[in-house]
């Protein structure tokens, strides 16, 4: 297993979360001097996620066809633009505009699990897709914190800094990155770049079970993150600050599960059980968090359901890869990428909505899916990798 060119994956998968984390916080601000109301602070934080349910699943199936290297930089060069173009946006158009044209470069993640397949076996594959997910987590523990350091210089200035991060990474993976794979190498023929994949991926009995829990426990996720500041101010009194902390703590709590327990826990009791009880633990504390008593017992119900997300996450991805063909892993790993992107782009509208009509609403409509999502894993058999994403008609 190539070790030294995965440090250098983990590296700019970091470094990319890095300067999405630095203006994510400020941003929603930012658009509000625009003249934003409530809604067009969501359109500008779902323009990201629409824009990549497209770019992820595209970026995905072309790294299967022209290497996993080339993506990575082109996504690399693209997080740089597109950081350039939001601290320049000087109208909400622009602004809504340059977060798309970010979320259509938005395939490093997709590229860089790719690389990941590519690189680790099949005993192994979770832990390295943990990492992953703990250099994730270690982007959006600290970018937070760069941004509002630097939130008091304006937000062109926390973009432009985000921008040059993004560059330099560029130069890092230029320089540093090999191939991981070469077209063609395995012999198979590949999947038509076309949405016919998509809807093959859903109809394939072990894929689209693992993408509908994808679908399912993100949708779940995201919802609690974007009501949670409500559910606070409403029933805890907590101000900004207060949620950046706590935001922070299931940042830390889901780096240390990804970073340092799942390869141990993978080894012992493989993917799919795994996958099962981190569903079954985020289905328990999303229907507690909202009848929580105390901030107190409300921070450990967080902290249990960061646990779960950070089991779920990783396993998801590893069995998605395990149950594709090594030319199709790139495509595979990018229709989830897609699929999740559609969950953040869709649940923080529909949970908003929820909310307004009832504060545990979206909460036990979480729990509820993520049920789903643990009955639908316990319910699938992932075999040796095949083809599995040609259309009949390829």
């Amino acid at each position: 297993m190539r070790r030294s060119p995965l440090l250098v994956v983990y590296l700019t998968v970091f470094v990319d979360l890095l300067g999405f984390g630095i203006i994510i916080p400020i941003l929603p601000f930012y658009a509000e001097k625009f003249g934003a109301d409530g809604f067009w602070v969501g359109a500008v934080l779902t323009a990201y996620s629409a824009a990549q349910v497209v770019g992820a699943f595209f970026l995905g199936r072309l790294s299967d066809r022209i290497g996993r290297r080339p993506i990575l930089l082109f996504a690399l060069a693209g997080s740089a633009l597109s950081l350039t173009a939001t601290g320049l946006a000087n109208t909400l158009f622009l602004l809504i505009l340059s977060r798309a044209l970010a979320g259509g470069f938005g395939g490093s993640i997709t590229t860089a699990q790719a690389y990941i397949a590519d690189s680790t076996t099949r005993e192994n594959r979770t832990k390295y897709m943990g990492l992953l997910g703990a250099a994730i987590g270690m982007g959006f523990v600290f970018g937070p914190a760069v941004g509002a350091g630097l939130s008091g210089f304006g937000f062109p200035t926390a973009a432009f800094v985000a921008a040059g991060l993004a560059a330099v990474n560029f130069l890092v993976g230029l320089f540093a990155l090999p191939e991981s794979r070469r077209p063609g190498q395995s012999g198979q023929r590949r999947a038509a770049l076309t949405v016919a994949t998509l809807v093959d991926a859903l109809r394939h009995p072990t894929i689209g079970r693992i993408l509908i829990s994808t679908f399912l426990a993100t949708f779940a996720f995201v919802g609690m993150e974007a009501t949670f500041a409500l559910l606070g101010q409403a029933q805890f009194n907590l101000n900004a600050g207060s949620l950046g902390l706590i935001f922070t703590l299931v940042g830390i709590v889901i780096v240390i599960v990804q970073g340092g327990l799942i390869g141990r826990l993978n080894e012992r009791f493989g993917e799919q059980a795994l996958a099962v009880a981190g569903a079954a633990i985020m289905a328990l504390t999303l229907a507690v968090l909202p009848l929580a008593p105390s901030l107190t017992l409300a921070i450990i119900v967080l902290a249990g359901l960061a646990v779960g997300q950070g089991l779920l996450s990783p396993t998801l991805s590893s069995l998605l890869s395990m149950a594709s063909s090594a030319d199709e892993q790139g495509g595979t790993l990018g229709v989830g990428q897609s699929v999740s992107a559609l969950a953040r782009a869709a649940g923080p509208l529909i949970a908003g909505w929820l909310f307004d009509r009832g504060h545990a609403f979206p909460y036990f409509t979480g729990a509820g899916l993520v049920a789903v999502t643990a009955v639908l894993l316990l319910g699938t058999v992932v075999s040796e990798r095949r083809t599995v994403l040609e259309p009949e008609h390829v």
